[in-house]
């Protein structure tokens, strides 16, 4: 079903965020975290793009597998910075016979490799303008709560954000943020230069700080000293459950505030998740399957 369906009928809308295993071994762990997730009837999944790219045939097979065998409304992330055009339209193509409706579309990490050549699609809403001529998937981009890392300004990366949602994105998933203060202000600023489609928040909890620590230098994303003190120096299980917690009020001043959506990165493990989904107490049916306009 699309997503941009689902939205015309509820908010707020749950979401999980899986990525493909890169070894045989660790794909029983995804389908542990995804046989525990399933029970909280999520209204879609999605499967990240590895790095320029580099996962996409994995990206795809286990788009196809989680919707096929799992009966989850799945959504694909597609980056495009080195892809052609035939690539895009092979995917495209394998994505309809197969009933996926959605797509995350991305720009993608810029090749690092000067024998790699840009495509024809060098930003995101080239990508977004060619999906909506083809008019089968609801399309999803990203944004970023505190501004993307190369954004010259906060106005300016609105306004890139703008550009995406003018050529045809039906909504907005945001990176990860941990405080709240952030995403309202883009929320706001999204709001007043006319961007009117739902804008779901990005929830990672930080469940251990070397990781935390990692994914903010790759995003840019501010942690508040506060949370980071309350982590240092404490072991493994009182990390874990110090960031749960944290998460967990996260999420409820959001849902409080009227949140479009909350779309939780599970980095394909489901303790943390399944804890602040029962800590919240969300009540939920199960989604209608199928295509939907």
């Amino acid at each position: 079903m699309k997503i941009s369906t689902i939205f015309q009928r509820k908010k707020p809308t749950i979401s999980f965020e899986f990525f493909p295993p890169k070894k045989v071994e660790n794909e029983q762990m995804l389908f542990d975290t995804v046989d525990v997730l399933k029970g909280y009837n999520p209204d879609f999944v999605s499967i990240t793009y590895g790095a320029g790219g580099s996962t996409k045939t994995k990206t795809l097979e286990w788009t196809i597998k989680l919707q096929a065998e799992y009966n989850l409304n799945t959504m694909m992330h597609l980056t495009c910075i080195s892809s052609t055009q035939k690539d895009i339209d092979r995917i495209i193509e394998v994505l309809k016979d197969n009933g996926v409706d959605n797509i995350l579309a991305l720009r993608g990490d810029r090749p690092k490799d000067s024998e790699v050549k840009e495509g024809p699609f060098k930003y995101a809403y080239q990508l977004v303008e060619y999906l909506r001529l083809k008019n089968n998937f609801s399309i999803g981009v990203a944004g970023y709560p505190e501004g993307h890392p190369e954004a010259p300004s906060l106005q300016k990366d609105i306004e890139y954000l703008k550009m995406k949602v003018d050529a045809g994105a039906d909504f907005i998933i945001t990176q990860l943020f941990f405080d709240n203060h952030y995403f309202y202000d883009f929320v706001n600023r999204a709001r007043q230069i006319g961007i009117k489609v739902p804008i779901v928040a990005g929830i990672m909890p930080a469940i251990n700080l070397t990781q935390i620590e990692r994914f903010v230098a790759m995003c840019g994303a501010t942690v508040p000293a506060r949370l980071i003190n309350s982590l240092t120096g404490k072991d493994k299980q009182l990390m874990y459950t110090i960031g749960v917690e944290y998460a967990t009020k996260q999420c409820a001043d959001l849902l409080s505030n009227g949140v479009d959506g909350l779309h939780f990165y599970t980095l394909n493990r489901y303790n943390a998740t399944k804890d602040i989904m029962d800590n919240l107490n969300i009540k939920r049916e199960a989604p209608e399957m199928g295509s939907g306009a």
